[in-house]
């Protein structure tokens, strides 16, 4: 009999946009919209997770520059810090509650402070999915 696996690291995407803290923000503005993400993880040259870089960040910047004409600097400057991530082991189903329990719509996932991939809402759907399937 096949073992049902209920944990993050089984369901998550392990292939990411990062960016290193110096990155400059219409850099890191041309990827996001390149790649059609709404945001990116921020990694030091180990990969522990230093912040996210999300598109409301950058828009941020953006009317800034409208303003000022001053569109440049590193995200390190404008990057969310304190970001909430979850552990690769955490349980599937606990997961889904704690995206119930809050606005966001992806979390980083990491094992001991190294980035390791990141897990949405609809790849929890796509487990939960599996799961009663089989």
């Amino acid at each position: 009999m096949i073992k049902k696996s209920c944990v993050v690291k089984d369901y998550m995407a392990r292939t990411l946009v990062t960016f290193k803290p110096d990155t400059d923000v219409l850099d890191a503005v041309h990827v996001l919209v390149k790649n059609r993400i709404a945001g990116a993880p921020v990694v030091d040259d180990s990969g522990n997770l230093l912040g996210m870089l999300s598109e409301l960040d950058c828009m941020k910047v953006a009317l800034h520059a409208g303003y000022h004409g001053d569109w440049g600097g590193p995200i390190s400057e404008l990057m969310s810090d304190g970001v909430k991530t979850v552990d690769a082991e955490m349980n599937i189903i606990d997961l889904a509650q704690e995206f119930i329990d809050s606005k966001y719509r992806r979390f980083p996932v990491v094992k001991n402070n190294r980035l390791v991939g990141q897990i949405s809402r609809r790849d929890v759907l796509r487990a939960l999915e599996y799961l009663a399937q089989h």
